[in-house]
């Protein structure tokens, strides 16, 4: 009897979703700008997660899949929760409130230099090779360029929510190589779950701090709001999990790079700004330090 071997995933589609995902969570922060002029953080995350939460669920139900029912997955689908979303969106967002916006994405897309350290130091879970280290290096100089080097003269004025948010990055590169541990469930439902265990924890303090149901939200916040889960959460989270299959933890993770690339763009196309040398420097540089985390290593 023949054995056939394991079909390689195409890596030209790959490169091509981590980018789409770069494009989603790129975009959430102008969503999160909207949304929250008339709903307040806390409702707001609950609201993002809740209707991905439900939008998962009927993907799901949709191809006959089904939630885990053992509770040492629920307590592992809890954990990610806090990694992917309840952890790091709070710290994140406390620690943006007292950073310029440039330096805090310096800051937030060091998350493949910590998938790098954990993966040598701690976890092994992934081979690691002088290109990959030289490739998040090279990524995260990119970002530096293109967000401008001037942003760094911040560094250390504000200690603590520049922490915050190396937390938040800390915590996403745990989310990165702690979803590993799911890779024997659809992509739908590891992300139903995450996203029902966040809605488990944030709903409540939504309830408890801002109560909503005295809220006034802008029309404009609630679409806003509806983007941010659907497209943002619930379609990014899809992409992520089937990723860390195919690309592993440092190619999901160097989509960081990528997100200060899109604003770039984005000022370019709808903005007219105009691009410099040194940011065009940056462009390439982050693009090449994903290429070269991405790149299939060599057969010898």
């Amino acid at each position: 009897m023949t054995v056939r071997a394991a079909k390689q995933p195409d890596l030209r589609l790959e490169l091509a979703l981590l980018a789409g995902l770069a494009v989603l969570w790129g975009s959430s922060y102008l969503f999160i700008k909207v949304a929250v002029e008339t709903i307040p953080p806390f409702t707001l995350i609950a609201m993002r997660v809740s209707i991905a939460a439900a939008l998962l669920v009927t993907v799901m139900a949709w191809h006959g899949e089904k939630l885990p029912r053992d509770p040492a997955t629920w307590r592992k689908l809890m954990v990610q929760a806090f990694f992917n979303a309840t952890g790091a969106w709070t710290v994140l967002a406390w620690g943006q409130q007292y950073v310029d916006s440039g330096l805090a994405g310096v800051l937030n897309s060091t998350s493949p230099i910590f998938v790098l350290f954990i993966t040598l130091i701690l976890t092994r879970h992934e081979t690691l090779s002088g290109r990959k280290f030289a490739g998040a290096l090279l990524g995260l100089t990119g970002v530096v360029l293109i967000v401008g080097v001037d942003v760094l003269q911040g560094l250390g004025q504000q200690v603590a929510a520049q922490l915050a948010i190396l937390l938040g990055a800390l915590l996403y590169a745990c989310a990165a190589i702690y979803g590993k541990n799911f890779s024997r469930l659809p992509p739908t439902v590891t992300a139903s779950g995450t996203m029902i265990c966040a809605a488990l924890c944030l709903l409540p303090l939504s309830l408890v701090i801002d109560r909503p149901w005295t809220l006034s939200p802008s029309w404009q916040s609630l679409l806003a709001a509806a983007a941010l889960a659907i497209f943002c959460t619930a379609g990014a989270l899809l992409i992520y999990f089937r990723l860390l299959r195919t690309l592993g933890s440092m190619g999901v993770a160097s989509q960081a790079y990528l997100r200060a690339g899109l604003s770039v763009v984005l000022g370019m196309v709808l903005l007219g700004e105009q691009i410099t040398w040194l940011v065009g420097l940056g462009l390439v540089a982050a693009i090449l330090g994903v290429a070269a985390i991405n790149a299939p290593a060599r057969s010898r």
